[in-house]
């Protein structure tokens, strides 16, 4: 009985630790319960590419002015109509009509668990291709990521609308960037949910260029997961850890698709 008290308190102590989830993780993921969610990528139909190809023709006409025009763009939205795209008004219409109709396809099913480290940060493991996530950890304290690079600290948060490649969502981001003699590190992680709060969403993405500007290493992910109890996986299945590779522009032929309509 002498180790009763002690016994107790230690238990409601860890208790209520436990419970004080960051407010990052709120509404979107729960302390060690298991998510089933979807590595994937959005694609618009392929009748897009004709004009696509326009464009990127134009863009190598004129190299600087494209560089220019899109730089002042909104990232992962449709570029504002340009006599100088290489389309006309009819066909620019038309391009922004696929474009609508682009859809999120599942190349990986995965489970995602939020735990709490010993050291009081957070961590999102993953399984299969999502497990590069857990060599980053969340520091409640001070609301930034380390990672094996460094920290990536909280940026500007996201606010995209329904032309946004991945639809109408918001979050939050963190960033971290570092230039030296060898080249350029970037790393990227994004947590939100989309507007219709059915849907989480978590964007990861690490770039390494050359002092060149050769590219080196180009690590995306993309992942969807069900908000809500509808989302709870009855278990986790462990899985080897292995290096995700880089999420293609096309899904390859045999890979299993998923194709869900985003939301307008």
């Amino acid at each position: 009985m002498k180790f009763l008290a002690p016994l107790v308190a230690l238990v409601s102590i860890t208790h209520l630790h436990a419970a004080e989830t960051p407010k990052v993780f709120e509404g979107l993921l729960e302390l060690n319960v298991p998510v089933r969610g979807q590595i994937g990528v959005v694609l618009p139909p392929q009748e897009i590419d004709k004009y696509v190809a326009k464009v990127e023709a134009a863009a190598r006409k004129d190299p600087k002015w494209f560089r220019e025009f899109s730089g002042q763009a909104t990232p992962g939205a449709p570029l504002p109509y340009d006599e100088r795209l290489g389309l006309t008004n009819e066909e620019y219409k038309a391009y922004l009509e696929l474009w609508k109709k682009r859809e999120f396809k599942s190349i990986e099913e995965i489970v995602l668990l939020l735990r709490q480290n010993a050291d009081g940060s957070w961590t999102v493991s993953g399984t299969g291709g999502g497990s590069t996530l857990t060599t980053l950890r969340y520091q409640p304290k001070d609301d930034f990521f380390r990672s094996p690079n460094g920290e990536l600290k909280r940026i500007k948060d996201i606010t995209a609308d329904a032309s946004s490649i991945l639809g109408e969502w918001s979050g939050r981001e963190w960033k971290f960037e570092e230039e030296t003699g060898l080249g350029k590190v970037k790393e990227n992680l994004a947590l939100g949910h989309f507007a219709d709060n059915q849907f989480g969403i978590l964007v990861y993405r690490a770039q390494e260029l050359s002092t060149e500007g050769t590219r080196l290493l180009d690590k995306s992910l993309v992942i969807r997961f069900p908000l809500g109890k509808f989302g709870h996986a009855k278990e986790v299945t462990a899985a080897p850890a292995k290096a995700p590779a880089k999420i293609p522009a096309k899904v390859p032929a045999k890979a299993p698709v998923k194709t869900v309509p985003l939301k307008k």
